[in-house]
């Protein structure tokens, strides 16, 4: 076998730089085929994600320089080298991914595309013996001492590990702490699980718990739909108001077990009732006027408001058990332009640790608080709209309007078990315009600390695109059309932090 191997250890050094040409040189120009694709993917990867600009054309350029250099005899030995660093490292890349990143995205294209990710470990380790192989039957033809060569193969061996490693945890620093608005989508986050028809477009999300989804509707503001988790049946109750003589111009729906709400902030009243009982009594009449409503128990809600002495936006609270009923807090809505819609945005509640957020429409920040409204933090959103990009027009009699549409950067949010779900309306880099046509995109955040966890898209139905949200452990619900949609998250998003 010695003999063998002896005499034809020119040949197999060839055959292993030519398969080295054949891999290097059909993957860079799958990746140039599709460029952008590849920078897509690789924006996606949970250790690359803040470098692939960077990243993208250098691999393409690092396997075509290498091929070349295995092409001619003179500099085959360095680029059997190369292809040994390169191979450790793709090899370190994918070991990364299968035990230390939060999701497994989906694999790269090229030669090995319909590998998986532990067929891709196996593969890259087999060409790493291979070009380790090559290299010490040419060096051994050179009369190369073995220390030396076991010198050049592991130490850049590790060098281009500890490369992996250091882009590993500055990558997921950036990304998660510090990033510059690229997003990273899981591999199937979320899977459609059951759709139910409504029968009308008209239901939002009142409220969920108990293995009930409640439904308020635009159209019949005094009806309360419940329609259960598994998507099987829906009923609903006529509510009766013990006083009907106000007159409403939007009165909402909010559902916070044992008690549901009905409320007007333009009138201003609030009504509680029952769940199981149709019948609502007033509970607060003319103690705050309001435009946004948050329940927190039976006797104290948070609000949103303007106020009357500095014409801002604020929020407050509004305790029925208590004198004052109501406080404001007029430091947590930052001005900086007019303090009306630059402050614009959405009032939230944790319904599972009874914190409350405040998510601007047009910035990217959002605020936590306790249920007194003393703010915890304030947290960002991963695009770069830092201020409102709003242009505010005074009219006569101190009346102000929009001057040009504004750049709304979120659209919609709900909050759950101190994770944010935000639909944005901005896209971030490396995403598809095609994508974004056909589906909604959805970024999560801890609200514990500044920290990002994901995105996912939820795909249009037809042609209706997601109208309003709501989330649970599990499953992520939408309203679509007529329908009401089911998903389930692929693993549960609100586990126990750290």
């Amino acid at each position: 076998m010695k003999k063998i191997l002896s005499r034809n250890r020119d040949v197999i050094v060839q055959i292993i730089g030519y398969l080295y040409v054949l891999l290097f040189v059909y993957a860079a120009i799958s990746k140039l085929l599709d460029f952008e694709n590849f920078g897509i993917q690789l924006a996606q990867s949970p250790l690359l994600s803040a470098y692939a600009g960077l990243i993208a054309p250098s691999v393409i350029i690092a396997e075509l320089l290498i091929a070349l250099l295995l092409c001619f005899k003179g500099t085959r030995l360095t680029g059997l080298y190369a292809s040994l660093f390169l191979m450790v490292a793709f090899t370190a890349y994918i070991y990364l991914i299968l035990n230390y990143s939060d999701f497994i995205p989906c694999s790269c294209g090229g030669i090995i595309e319909k590998l998986g990710w532990t067929e891709h470990l196996v593969f890259n380790i087999g060409f790493a013996v291979l070009a380790l192989a090559a290299i010490v039957f040419t060096e051994k033809e050179k009369g190369t001492p073995a220390v030396a060569v076991v010198l050049k193969s592991v130490l850049p061996s590790l060098a281009a590990i500890g490369v992996v490693v250091v882009l590993f945890l500055s990558s997921e620093h950036i990304i998660k702490k510090e990033n510059n608005f690229i997003r990273r989508f899981g591999q199937h986050p979320i899977r459609d699980e059951k759709a139910f028809d409504l029968g009308a477009n008209s239901y939002y999300f009142a409220g969920i718990a108990d293995g009930q989804v409640y439904l308020g509707n635009v159209t019949a503001p005094l009806v309360l739909t419940t329609v259960d988790t598994a998507l099987t049946a829906k009923k609903a109750v006529k509510i009766r108001l013990d006083d009907t003589s106000h007159p409403f111009r939007s009165l909402q729906m909010k559902v916070e077990p044992p008690c549901f709400y009905l409320y007007d902030g333009s009138v201003p009243v609030i009504y509680r009732g029952q769940l199981g009982d149709s019948l609502a009594r007033t509970v607060s009449l003319e103690d705050a006027y309001f435009s946004q409503l948050e329940p927190m128990d039976s006797v104290n809600f948070a609000f949103r408001t303007q106020s009357a002495e500095t014409k801002a936006q604020v929020l407050g609270k509004l305790a029925l058990d208590r004198e004052p009923k109501v406080t404001l807090n007029h430091e947590l809505l930052e001005k900086q332009v007019d303090g009306v819609f630059d402050t614009d945005g959405q009032l939230l509640r944790d319904d599972v640790t009874g914190e409350l957020v405040y998510i601007y429409f047009y910035r990217n920040e959002f605020l936590v608080m306790d249920s007194s409204l003393h703010l915890s933090r304030r947290l960002h959103t991963i695009d770069t709209i830092s201020r409102a990009q709003v242009q505010v027009r005074s009219l006569s009699g101190g009346q102000h309007k929009m001057g040009a549409p504004p750049l709304q950067v979120n659209k919609r949010s709900v909050v759950h078990d101190r994770v944010l779900f935000n639909e944005s309306n901005l896209m971030g880099k490396f995403e598809s315009r095609e994508m974004w046509s056909r589906a909604a995109v959805v970024d999560m955040y801890r609200t514990d600390r500044q920290e990002y966890l994901g995105s996912f898209y939820v795909h249009n139905r037809g042609s209706h695109k997601m109208a309003r949200m709501i989330v649970t452990d599990r499953h992520f619900f939408v309203l679509s059309g007529n329908e009401i949609v089911r998903y389930r998250f692929a693993q549960p998003v609100t586990r126990n932090f750290n």
